[in-house]
């Protein structure tokens, strides 16, 4: 069985001490171990920003265990519990997952978190909204006077996205190339290694090869 592990660590200054980190990653080199003919694909880790919904490695991760049918292995199911962005990400993309402290956790349990979640985020924009009347009351501007402008390129964009399988495929597996390029491996022939190592699948299923590759990078999807 293939894994794919997402660890988190909540500041840069946490993440570069390892403090936290260290015992994510023993947690889930122990759960690998302890499985039969189990294998960890590939390692994503997440320094949390201010917004909670904006989690790149996140998406990467489901990403990868998409395209390769992995399984999401975390270290601790508490640090997610909260976390609604994480939640409805998993339901949504049906992607299973594995909690090292928690292994027998179902989807029917991270239904009962995202209830959960969702109920406290209701809570917080509801605080949110007050602030913001207040702020409004003393006389400060609020939102963005250019926002139709971007909504209408957004839109735009969104159009020539999502044609057809193909391009669907490429849209999800070129940011993966990307990330391949910038750890220094730039040849047609060194990436379609990297991706089969990594366990990813060509859109038919197969292995890639330097073909796929370069009509990929060089297609305008």
């Amino acid at each position: 069985m293939n894994y794919v592990s997402y660890l988190r660590v909540s500041t840069i200054k946490q993440g570069e001490s390892g403090l936290g980190l260290e015992a994510q990653k023993h947690s889930v080199k122990t759960f690998i171990g302890s499985q039969d003919q189990a294998t960890l694909l590939e390692e994503y880790v997440e320094i949390e920003s201010g917004k909670k919904s904006d989690r790149k490695v996140l998406d990467a991760a489901i990403r990868h265990c998409k395209l390769t049918n992995s399984i999401l292995l975390i270290a601790k199911l508490d640090r997610l519990t909260r976390d609604l962005h994480f939640l409805t990400g998993l339901m949504k993309e049906k992607i299973k997952f594995i909690a090292c402290d928690n292994p027998h956790a179902n989807e029917l349990t991270v239904q009962l978190l995202a209830v959960v979640a969702e109920n406290e985020a209701r809570q917080v924009s509801v605080r949110t909204k007050a602030a913001l009347a207040a702020a409004k009351a003393r006389g400060v501007i609020l939102g963005n006077p250019n926002l139709d402008e971007v909504r209408c390129t957004d839109t735009t964009n969104a159009r020539k996205t999502f044609i057809e399988n193909t391009q669907i495929f490429y849209e999800h597996i070129y940011p993966v190339i990307t990330d391949i390029q910038g750890r220094g491996i730039v040849s047609y022939r060194g990436i379609a290694r990297e991706l089969n190592r990594l366990g990813f699948k060509s859109r038919r299923g197969a292995g890639f090869t330097d073909v796929v590759v370069k009509k990929i990078v060089t297609s305008n999807y």
